[in-house]
């Protein structure tokens, strides 16, 4: 792996001064992301808080090719691109050794729900793709709506927590299982709370021919209501719980990574879930009198696909 002075040797392809939110963990995926590889890239990125707030016309805080896709194509689009380079190869307007790699960009909005037809189609046809979810759990460019990335009991503006339900009634659809089930050569989860599993895995994905998926969570002080100085610790305490276990799938074989796999070998402890919900104001409601049962339902659904991810880790 490429150390920290490496690391901070290379040039940033994601400038500072783009109006993305204090702390927002978008930006912060995307600079290790970017930082983690020194090959040339291209990029596309879906309409979303990345997209609209690192390309305010006439500028952009991108250094590197850049497409901006509609909500549900970001996928396609570079596909499309990654088609077209092999063509041009093919023609010899390129030469045969020429190295560029393709980067999608979305939102939990644009990749578990909008998009995932786009998604599913590219990653099926085999392009020579790294599509990443920078996973906020809502849709926080619109006014945080809840999306099917959104955690049971999180309070949006279309799932509010009151007298009629306590926040979101459902569990967050598994997108990362969903996307190991089209049998990819690499699948993985990861936290910008633990950068260095997470620029392990894109330099690995980087060297890996064919289509990749990597699922990041991505702490949003505005929706999940916690201070802009919290981001890395939230994203951390994500993982210490087991809410977000760090993974990958190579071939379809699973292993736990970093700090989960730490757990999983009894060398860390993990953490009550209820010690991350309570950092974050939109699951405030939970900690009132009687929500006792949710929270105690939610910690036996984070047990569960804890337990089942252990089991497919050791096969």
């Amino acid at each position: 792996m490429t150390s920290l002075k490496q690391l901070s040797e290379r040039e940033e392809r994601l400038t500072g001064g783009h109006r993305l939110c204090a702390g927002c963990g978008a930006s912060i995926i995307v600079r290790q992301i970017l930082l983690a590889t020194d090959y040339p890239v291209a990029v596309s990125c879906a309409t979303g808080c990345l997209e609209v707030s690192t390309t305010l016309y006439p500028y952009t805080a991108w250094k590197t090719p850049f497409i901006h896709n509609a909500f549900e194509n970001s996928a396609v689009t570079i596909s499309g691109a990654e088609a077209m380079f092999r063509a041009q190869k093919r023609i010899g307007n390129i030469p045969e050794d020429a190295k560029v790699k393709f980067i999608a960009f979305g939102g939990d909005g644009g990749t578990y729900d909008i998009g995932i037809q786009s998604l599913s189609g590219a990653m099926e046809r085999g392009h020579d793709m790294l599509y990443v979810c920078y996973n906020n759990e809502a849709y926080m460019n619109t006014g945080i709506q809840r999306s099917s990335a959104t955690p049971r009991g999180a309070a949006t503006t279309t799932s509010p927590a009151g007298t009629v339900i306590p926040g979101k009634k459902e569990y967050p659809k598994d997108l990362t299982e969903v996307m190991a089930g089209h049998h990819l050569p690499y699948v993985a989860q990861a936290s910008p709370g633990y950068y260095n599993d997470l620029i392990k895995k894109v330099e690995k994905a980087m060297e890996i021919e064919g289509p990749k998926f990597l699922n990041t969570i991505s702490p949003c002080p505005r929706g999940w209501r916690h201070p802009a100085n919290a981001a890395i610790k939230v994203g951390k305490l994500a993982v210490d719980c087991c809410f977000w276990p760090l993974y990958e799938v190579i071939d379809d074989d699973y292993e736990l990574t970093g700090q989960s796999k730490k757990i999983a070998d009894g060398k860390r402890d993990k953490i009550p879930v209820a010690d991350y919900l309570k950092t974050q104001g939109r699951f405030k409601h939970l900690f009132a009198p009687k929500n006792e049962e949710l929270l105690e339902n939610i910690q036996k659904e984070v047990d569960k696909r804890w337990e089942r991810l252990i089991k497919l880790s050791q096969l």
